[in-house]
């Protein structure tokens, strides 16, 4: 059995933060108040609360990009991140990383692409064709 992971960040609106959660990535949003919202991130509870996000750098090398650490996402099947990339796509995201293959035909394939969100979270999503490998080396 597979348990929820929980997450809450800073997010400097809340109206926009509904909008790209919510509307651009597809998750449910759940309880709120004036100063926070919980969404249904994939299956993860990710609580988004008005204030300062917090500091990145882009130190984590991953191939030959430098990607902002740290950094949150989720691994989804590879329909369901194809589904989400062509929608970011659609909508004129900017991605720090555009959708793309990596370790292809070795252990853990993946596909992955990098955005930030409206206050500037930077986001992972990875894409599988096989789940099994998420944690294939």
């Amino acid at each position: 059995m597979a348990y929820p992971f929980h997450l809450a960040i800073n997010v400097t609106d809340l109206d926009a933060a509904r909008g790209f959660y919510g509307g651009l990535l597809g998750a449910l949003e759940g309880r709120s108040t004036a100063t926070w919202v919980d969404f249904d991130f994939f299956g993860h509870q990710l609580s988004l609360h008005l204030g300062p996000p917090f500091a990145t750098q882009a130190t984590g090398k991953v191939g030959d990009h430098m990607v902002q650490m740290p950094h949150f996402g989720v691994v989804l099947p590879l329909e369901t991140w194809r589904e989400v990339a062509e929608r970011l796509a659609q909508a004129g995201t900017e991605f720090v990383i555009p959708p793309t293959v990596r370790f292809e035909g070795e252990p853990g394939e993946q596909w992955t692409m990098f955005f930030c969100d409206p206050s500037g979270n930077p986001v992972e999503l990875k894409g599988f064709a096989d789940m099994n490998a998420v944690f294939a080396s």
